[in-house]
């Protein structure tokens, strides 16, 4: 296993100055946006009509002892507003063209969510099964939206040799490994999931549990921790609607690794993934509004550097 960067905290930087800052902190791979929520400081979709950008590109990463992960375009094709769906669908689909050519295997991407109706402006997500609308409102969504499009788009990138790891999220239509493999299930083996546990604390969801569960679902793997607030959180729950910023009354914040959970929860993490044949990436995500960008990425690398396993048992010697 190895650490790597989720390079959007650095959508100022060049990429060659964002390189020049990972390599010291021992990071040797990178997940890319290409656009919708993470934007695309790094990579262009339009190389796909420029090969010789690409080669370009791939001799660079080379030249440094660089790897891509996943190249992320999470957003919402499901969304009712037709023009932000197809906005988010035409990225991904491109972003699965521009992986195959990069030779990158994961794309990662949310579930999205649907509106009420074909007539709805907003997406509508509902966490409670009564009154009896919200049974009704799923089981449309689903029937009707979710799966039909992850179908064809799972399709698309199984035809092209990538994988799709949907990263598990309130809000969108998969937001836990119930619906992560329900989504698998009808979709395919192409679809698994980013999983990121900074979104499973908040949900009461145990991480060790939910990789046991998911096993060779899991695709990839974010590095983001979660610090729960009891004093707010036991008096208002973790459905927390304020805004980030508002950390002091918050549920929970998102914290870089080791201010949320220590090491022992870490170190287990990393086992579980190990024993369910994940030995890839987890990708650095910072979101902490307490910590500057290079302060919290220089101590999560330290962090994970001392707990990823990097050497495959070759024998049990003692068995």
């Amino acid at each position: 296993m190895k650490v790597g960067l989720f390079t959007a905290l650095f959508a100022k930087l060049s990429l060659d100055e964002v390189i020049s800052k990972i390599k010291p902190l021992g990071i040797r791979t990178v997940e890319l946006g290409t656009g919708n929520y993470p934007g695309d400081p790094h990579v262009k979709l339009d190389w796909l009509h420029a090969p010789p950008k690409i080669k370009e590109f791939k001799q660079k990463l080379d030249d440094q002892g660089i790897t891509i992960s996943a190249l992320s375009c999470h957003g919402n094709p499901l969304h009712p507003n037709k023009q932000f769906a197809e906005k988010s669908s035409e990225t991904s689909r491109k972003t699965i063209l521009l992986a195959a050519k990069l030779g990158v295997k994961n794309v990662i991407d949310f579930s999205g969510c649907p509106g009420d109706s074909d007539h709805a402006k907003y997406p509508s997500w509902s966490p409670t099964p009564w009154p009896p609308d919200y049974l009704d409102l799923w089981k449309w969504q689903w029937e009707k939206k979710v799966i039909p499009y992850w179908k064809k788009r799972a399709k698309f990138a199984e035809d092209h040799g990538v994988r799709i790891a949907i990263e598990m999220h309130p809000g969108f239509s998969v937001y836990n490994p119930e619906t992560m493999l329900r989504l698998r299930a009808e979709a395919g083996k192409a679809i698994g999931c980013n999983f990121d546990p900074s979104h499973m604390f908040w949900q009461g969801i145990d991480p060790t549990a939910a990789v046991r569960t998911l096993g060779q679902a899991v695709f990839h793997c974010h590095a983001k921790d979660t610090r729960m607030y009891d004093i707010n959180f036991k008096v208002n729950g973790v459905l927390d609607v304020k805004p980030y910023s508002d950390e002091q009354h918050r549920s929970f914040l998102f914290r870089t690794v080791g201010y949320g959970h220590g090491r022992d929860f870490w170190a287990d993490l990393v086992s579980t993934l190990e024993m369910v044949g994940y030995n890839d990436v987890l990708s650095i995500e910072h979101e902490d509004s307490l910590m500057s960008i290079d302060e919290g990425l220089t101590k999560a690398a330290a962090f994970l550097n001392n707990i990823v396993i990097k050497e495959k048992l070759k024998e049990m010697w003692w068995a």
